[in-house]
């Protein structure tokens, strides 16, 4: 049995990864843009979708407001490693909607996506939903269709975020994931956007995968963290 799929040492590790990254985003000394945009989404109230590339899934906790009355739920896959991640969030106070899309185009069967999709609306008619739409396993920055189905459905409003900090480590994984390291600089940066009225999910694709891109690079050129 590989150690990460021992439930014993999965709670270990995520406890420790929990701690790890609360020090870290303390000491992190944050910059921050466009952050009025979130603020009017937060206080409007009800659920909003929040959508960042998968490889900043360890900064995303930082960017939340935790002391609102609107819960927060994270969108995270099935497998073994969605497994311990959902454990390490749940210890930073953000549970999960376990599920993630299936790549038709592969002939990958549903994991998950059709129970995560239900529950996703439930979750978007009390407070937040994050995804990271090329999540699980990419491609990188690619969006899969479970974001665009899930705005459409529900008509809640997008926030696209941009997360960065330097220093970090990159895991040697798909999509590089950036793991954050303390006392350095840090970035969120913010954007907008509403499902257009009539339009279908694969309309906005093209334009909410740059947008999501665009933020996270004006994140990164923030910190000074090369782009990979």
């Amino acid at each position: 049995m590989r150690p990460l799929r021992n439930p014993v040492i999965q709670s270990v590790l995520a406890s420790l990864m929990a701690a790890w990254l609360r020090f870290c985003y303390a000491s992190i000394r944050w910059e921050h843009r466009n952050r009025e945009l979130a603020e009017t989404v937060w206080d409007r109230g009800g659920g909003v979708l929040t959508v960042f590339w998968h490889s900043r899934t360890s900064l995303a906790p930082a960017c939340w407001p935790l002391d609102r009355a609107q819960p927060v739920k994270g969108v995270i896959s099935r497998s073994a490693d969605g497994e311990f991640l959902a454990k390490a969030v749940a210890r930073l106070g953000i549970p999960a909607v376990r599920g993630s899309s299936a790549n038709r185009d592969k002939g990958e069967v549903d994991k998950g996506g059709t129970r995560a999709l239900r529950d996703g609306l439930r979750q978007l008619k009390v407070g937040g939903l994050a995804i990271t739409p090329d999540g699980p396993r990419g491609p990188v920055r690619s969006m899969a269709e479970g974001l665009p189905v899930m705005a459409k459905l529900s008509r809640a409003p997008v926030l696209f975020v941009g997360l960065s900090c330097k220093p970090a480590i990159r895991l040697n994984n798909w999509d590089r994931t950036l793991i954050p390291l303390p006392f350095g600089r840090g970035a969120i940066v913010w954007d907008r956007a509403e499902f257009p009225e009539g339009a279908e999910p694969a309309d906005v694709v093209a334009d909410w995968t740059a947008r999501i891109t665009a933020v996270e690079a004006e994140a990164d050129a923030l910190t000074g963290l090369e782009r990979v």
